[in-house]
């Protein structure tokens, strides 16, 4: 009696009922043996399930059945935060989530379009100002395209220049807009023709299946789905190395330099230097350097832009390399958890 008196003092919140007589019946649905559980399950569905089965002998208790304002409370169960079992049902829960494309072929498109019309209005407005440029004329039109090129380009060979105020103001206008042009629409159409080589090369390797070999796992990394950074180096330095001997082939035979003097101007011209002492002169060099100029600058640029890629990728490794050769604390290993999904994955270069 003194134990009930005490009982009903500490639980003021019901009136104090005999023992329940479900707790047997608990107890042994939790002794019981129970069917086993498929691979995919977690700790988690381990836990609702034994929830659901004391909410269930609860609801079926003759107490229950007696008082049915009699309510009760649910039991906060939380995963701990190192259970790896959550990971698995996520997994099947959530499917995996294809790769973003970030480039599409309205890239391509509004490169083309937009350099037509960029070309076009300067040779337009070369044509009724070409009395207002000094230097060695050849054709109208294709002194106007070659004049456009090496400014869109920020080349300045300085062989074709505006002598009056207007054709001056017209080459800081279109000098300013070429240059974010260029930055923009032609990086992303390159961008886009790459990623488009790397998606087939992925393709096909996955496709071959059994058939990869050491020399395509060299080239390409399979387990990230990318180009290894050092192919695509030597991708861009080899598109280097081509423009510049096609220029030194076609500047000596075209316009008949000595091969040092055509290499020279050939290196001068990629890297966007343009001295000026040495310049294209003839009808047909000039459209040769209008279309060569345009390809050799922009891929000059993402060989460098693949290069500084390299040296960051190179870092980043060996900083992953000396963290995890570090020794961890739990309290670093949880904080690691950003996802809270129980596990610390790292992927290996």
């Amino acid at each position: 009696m003194e134990n009930d008196q005490l009982l009903s003092y500490l639980s003021p919140r019901k009136n104090l009922r005999p023992p329940p007589v479900f707790l047997p019946s608990i107890v042994e649905s939790l002794n019981s043996p129970k069917p086993p559980l498929p691979p995919s399950s977690s700790s988690d569905t381990v836990l609702n399930l034994q929830e659901s089965l004391l909410l269930q002998n609860q609801q079926n208790s003759p107490a229950t059945r007696s008082d049915p304002n009699l309510t009760w409370r649910k039991i906060n169960l939380h995963r701990c935060k190192t259970a790896p079992a959550m990971a698995v049902l996520m997994d099947a829960i959530n499917p995996s989530i294809p790769k973003p494309k970030f480039g599409s072929e309205s890239i391509v498109r509004q490169a083309c379009i937009l350099l037509i019309l960029y070309l076009s209005l300067g040779v337009v407005i070369y044509w009724f100002n070409r009395h207002h440029f000094v230097g060695p004329k050849t054709n109208p039109v294709v002194d106007a395209l070659y004049f456009c090129i090496v400014t869109m380009c920020t080349i300045g060979f300085g062989d074709i220049t505006p002598n009056s105020n207007a054709t001056k103001l017209f080459s800081i206008l279109f000098v300013l807009v070429g240059f974010g042009f260029i930055d923009i629409l032609l990086s992303g159409m390159v961008s886009y023709v790459l990623d488009l080589q790397e998606n087939y090369l992925l393709k096909t390797v996955q496709h071959d299946g059994d058939k990869r070999d050491l020399a395509t796992s060299y080239i390409i990394d399979v387990k990230k789905g990318r180009m290894r950074i050092r192919l695509k180096v030597g991708l861009a330095l080899g598109v280097v190395v081509l423009c510049i001997g096609i220029g030194v082939g076609v500047m000596h035979f075209v316009e008949h330099l000595e091969w040092l003097d055509s290499f020279y101007l050939s290196v001068m011209s990629v890297t966007t230097v343009g001295y000026g002492d040495r310049a294209f002169k003839t009808m047909p060099g000039r459209l040769f350097a209008a279309i060569w100029l345009l390809v050799s600058t922009v891929a000059v640029a993402r060989a460098f832009l693949y290069l500084a890629e390299a040296r960051v990728d190179k870092r980043h490794r060996r900083m992953a390399k000396w963290v995890l050769g570090q020794d961890m604390t739990v309290s670093q290993f949880l904080a690691a958890d950003i996802d809270n999904n129980g596990y610390v994955r790292y992927a290996s270069p």
